[in-house]
């Protein structure tokens, strides 16, 4: 209201000093008011003013005539110079301004979408998608085709003293040869996926030699003949027939130890006993053609039809076998829990993280033993590794948090102190001690068993039957490191060691002095010790990045959205409040000034303060981006006044 009425009077007392039109018809004499005060009682006035067009003006003191007016160019210089800064600051305060709502926009967003990012774990929901195995997903290429280097380690024990051994009572002397290294690939094959959340497929496995990790595979060895020490086993409930058999092996010049190569012992060579056997058995129980411990592995395609949850429906099962050629049980035993097929085929296992708990025990189907391996959870660690150079983003491939699992305890246990393990030696079968474990089913009735490396972990008496055996945790124990988030095994190393009881067999010649003994003939190991780069950038991003990215980059949202808002809302207080300060001050010098003028002390001094006040507060008012006057009008306060060697009359 009052800068209304200040226009008024402005614009009033310019049109009638000036002759300007009231209803804004041009003029030859157009001039902007800039101030007018009067003293009261007296008709001396002082008048300021400039003109528009022509850029010059000037101040008249006195009367209505303008004959005695001092023009001020510099003055008026000064004021050209004054608008264009003031039109510059309105250039600024709207540039000013739209940075103002970018800035305060930016941190309603950062505050949101930290918010929103904190309660929605969409990194967890990326991560559970692709690790899924559906047709698409990253975790789909890696299980159908790994890509990672598969290693199978061959260890052969080499029987040094035959001829002591089964003449002289001598303990037997064996010493450990190899490794025989073998690369295995291997592609998953006529991929079915079902609606039920369980996918089919087949395994195809190659294994190719490889002669700069191991030993001469032509080299001799001496190893037990495996099918004559199996006949000798069984011919001892034959009665009558045991003579017969005697017969047949003593002119067949079959003898219990023989020299092969570890290329026949591993791939197959060919026996007359088991020729004769693959003849004359039964079209479901008859052998391979050849004899060999690692036959089944070099098959280009497995006939073995395996479904596994693929974890669409859930994460509870992924990974598990739900069945292997229709069956959901192993068809080798016939009671729970040896006959369970509950397990993991070895790409994953159920992730702890998803399922909300550790799992204590996992089992792994391991069809050479034709049973499963329980794995119990140790500690977690996490897992140290090289740095990447084939990645493009150089990051640290280990640092990823592992659990540490191994075999149980009870996996080799004897009856007496695992109960559950009665089933692997149904009725008045053998039951062997601590260490060792029946493993017939599966390898056409031969007596073979299963142990650790060395007889880790196994009874001590069987340690003293035999020279050359040192078992060692660091050497012969088998460990997976399956990282919980994915459930993806990034180690993992199965060592077996195969083994022939052998029994003495009076009837035969040249089985009759043999002990009765488990002897072991080779041990195995095989896994993945390192992961290919991209699977393991994978899950480093996935894991350990994550992990870190995650809360830094939500809390850290929240926190710059609630910085920046309230930064803007701290200057925008600051602004308002010393703008008011502002302007009650120069009301206060404006009021005394006038309080001076109209009791005849006008004086200079007065006039400068108000000047420098109000000039201080236009400046203000713009500099700090709030305008409180939506007009900027023809009244405005001088620089400075005329000096006093003017003449004013």
């Amino acid at each position: 209201m009052v800068h209304n009425q200040y226009l008024n009077v402005g614009n009033n007392a310019r049109n009638r000093l000036f002759g300007v039109d009231p209803y804004g018809r041009a003029t030859s004499f157009r001039s902007k008011l800039l101030m007018m005060i009067s003293q009261p009682g007296k008709s001396t006035r002082m008048l300021c003013w400039r003109r528009t067009s022509g850029g010059t003006g000037g101040c008249c003191i006195g009367g209505w005539v303008r004959k005695r007016c001092v023009l001020n160019s510099a003055l008026l210089e000064e004021d050209e110079r004054r608008n264009r800064r003031m039109l510059y600051r309105r250039l600024g305060y709207d540039y000013v301004k739209l940075g103002r709502i970018a800035v305060i926009l930016f941190g309603l967003f950062s505050l949101i979408a930290g918010i929103v990012f904190s309660t929605i774990p969409w990194v967890d929901y990326m991560i559970l998608e692709h690790l899924k195995l559906w047709n698409g997903s990253l975790s789909f290429h890696y299980w159908q085709k790994p890509g990672v280097t598969r290693l199978t380690k061959v260890y052969i024990f080499n029987v040094t003293n035959p001829d002591g051994f089964l003449n002289l009572g001598e303990k037997p002397k064996l010493l450990e040869v190899g490794p025989f290294v073998y690369k295995e690939d291997m592609e998953k094959i006529n991929i079915k996926i079902h609606d039920n959340g369980t996918i089919s497929f087949q395994h195809k496995k190659i294994l190719h030699f490889v002669p700069e990790l191991s030993k001469d595979k032509n080299m001799k060895l001496i190893v037990p003949n495996i099918p004559l020490l199996s006949l000798g086993s069984h011919s001892n409930s034959w009665g009558v027939l045991q003579g017969a058999a005697s017969f047949i092996l003593r002119f067949g010049n079959h003898k219990p130890f023989i020299p092969l190569t570890p290329e026949e012992l591993v791939y197959g060579y060919d026996d007359p006993l088991v020729n004769l056997a693959h003849h004359f058995y039964p079209e479901r129980k008859k052998p391979p053609s050849k004899m060999a411990i690692l036959l089944k592995r070099n098959h280009t395609e497995n006939g073995e039809v395996s479904t596994i949850y693929s974890g669409v429906k859930d994460m509870e099962n992924f990974g598990l076998l739900d069945n292997v050629n229709g069956a959901r049980k192993l068809p080798h035993w016939d009671k729970s829990p040896c006959n369970d097929l509950k397990a993991s085929e070895g790409s994953f296992f159920p992730p702890s993280y998803y399922t909300k708990k550790r799992q204590e025990i996992y089992h792994l189907y391991d069809k050479d033993v034709c049973r499963l391996i329980p794995l119990q959870y140790r500690k977690s660690e996490t897992r140290k590794g090289r740095r990447s150079t084939t990645s493009t983003i150089k990051m640290n491939s280990g640092g990823i948090p592992v659990d540490v699992y191994t075999p149980a305890d009870y996996m080799y246990q004897s009856v007496e102190k695992a109960p559950q393990n009665k089933c692997f030696c149904p009725g008045n079968e053998y039951c062997p001690p601590d260490g060792v474990q029946s493993i017939r089913p599966c390898h056409h009735d031969a007596p073979l068993y299963s142990s650790f490396p060395h007889f880790y972990n196994a009874d001590p008496s069987l340690l003293e039957q035999i020279d050359g055996l040192n078992p060692q945790k660091e050497l012969h124990e088998s460990y997976l490191k399956i990282q919980p988030k994915t459930g993806i095994p990034l180690e993992a190393l199965v060592r077996l060691q195969v083994n022939l009881k052998v029994s003495k067999s009076p009837k035969i010649r040249i089985m009759s002095k043999l002990p009765n003994m488990i002897l072991p003939i080779m041990w195995i190991e095989e896994g993945v010790t390192d992961l290919t780069p991209a699977l393991k950038r994978y899950i480093y991003l996935a894991t350990t990045f994550a992990d870190i990215a995650y809360p830094i980059g939500t809390y850290g949202g929240i926190l710059l959205g609630t910085c920046i808002l309230i930064g803007v809302f701290i200057n925008a207080y600051k602004s308002i409040m010393f703008t008011r300060e502002t302007i009650e001050v120069s009301m206060r010098t404006l009021r005394r000034g006038s309080h001076l003028l109209h009791s005849n002390n006008f004086t200079r001094e007065t006039i400068e303060v108000s000047m420098r006040t109000l000039r201080r507060g236009s400046h203000l008012l713009h500099s700090n981006n709030h305008r409180l006057l939506i007009i900027r009008d023809s009244y405005s306060v001088l620089p400075e006044l005329p000096s006093p060697s003017e003449e004013f009359v």
